[in-house]
């Protein structure tokens, strides 16, 4: 099974919601080359929602833009959330904005934590990361060397001084492989990965291209064996149907008729109804919705075939309707 989940980019929209809670940014620090990380915490010194590996959080900050990042820090730490943030020069400008304007000491609105890309039980892990994608990976590897499973990191990026959080990498000492790509390549994913294994999970987040790579290594693998994160969504097909259709907004009694050049999320929104989202195409999971009837359309990159079968929930950023109505718990 590949599980999608963008960790580290989102999208200007995003309505500020009861779910958004107010931080204040308490360190920022450069941990390598175009990268820094934030830390996190309530201004009046109140724990945190508790979180897993794997979780990320929804960054409102002050300009209005909504990012998403994945969590980095030390999940037993009940007071600080730690972000690890990408300039991207060919960005839509949030983390122009971190990098350039967000000083220690100003209040953000954080959503979350959510996750979409969960550790789950395993002997044997096998972890590859490209570049920032191994910010949702670190803390999976803390968490799988503190249950004492069997595991090992593979972890590429274009050069050394670019790669983040390679001191606190250096613990775990040959279990860590760090492959900068100057120096010995491209990741010899073959000979990490080896042959099928049934009581191995592997985790990979990182550019496209790493991860077109590694499920091609991974295709002869059992079923449920790759987990993936991705910073953008694929290519969509088009929707199963073109004409508008129906969405009942259960909590309100509001009918929107959404056309089909419009999204759900968009349709709602100009009804009056604020629901939280950041990607805006499907791998990130802040927009999932509770569907009471109706059958949707999914477009997301996140639910396998069984969940999508069920049909009580969608990603209104992106999936539509196969029905002539839905009823949806908003």
């Amino acid at each position: 099974m590949v599980h999608t989940l963008t960790g580290v980019v989102g999208t200007e929209a995003g309505a500020v919601s009861a779910d958004v809670a107010t931080l204040r940014v308490t360190g920022k620090r450069l941990v390598a080359e175009d990268v820094l990380t934030l830390d996190l915490a309530s201004p009046t010194g109140h724990r945190l929602r508790d979180w897993a590996p794997g979780a990320h959080v929804d960054l409102v900050l002050p300009n209005g833009v909504t990012r998403q990042y994945s969590l980095c820090g030390d999940r037993w730490d009940p007071f600080t959330y730690r972000v690890g943030v990408l300039r991207e020069p060919a960005g839509r400008g949030g983390s122009a904005y971190v990098h350039g304007e967000l000083d220690v000491g100003d209040l953000v609105g954080v959503g979350g934590p959510r996750n979409n890309f969960p550790l789950v039980p395993s002997e044997r892990y096998l972890f590859v990361a490209g570049g920032i994608g191994i910010t949702p990976l670190l803390p999976m590897v803390h968490q799988a060397d503190l249950l004492g499973a069997d595991w090992r990191l593979l972890y590429g990026g274009r050069r050394r001084a670019s790669m983040a959080f390679l001191d606190e990498l250096g613990r775990y000492g040959e279990r860590v492989q760090v492959v900068p790509q100057d120096e010995f390549g491209l990741l010899d994913l073959p000979a990490f990965l080896g042959a099928p294994r049934p009581d191995v999970k592997v985790y990979s987040c990182g550019p496209a291209p790493l991860l077109a790579a590694v499920e091609t290594v991974c295709a002869d693998w059992p079923p449920y064996t790759l987990r993936t994160e991705r910073f953008a969504g694929e290519e969509l097909t088009g929707p199963v149907r073109q004409a508008p259709f129906d969405v009942e907004l259960a909590r309100t009694g509001v009918t929107v008729t959404v056309p089909a050049d419009t999204t759900v999320l968009d349709a709602v929104g100009a009804a009056g109804v604020e629901v939280l989202s950041s990607c805006r195409q499907g791998i990130c999971g802040t927009c999932e919705t509770t569907v009471l009837a109706g059958e949707p359309d999914h477009r997301d990159a996140l639910l396998d075939d069984q969940e999508r079968a069920a049909g009580d929930c969608m990603f209104i950023c992106v999936s539509r309707a196969r029905s002539d109505r839905l009823v949806l718990d908003l």
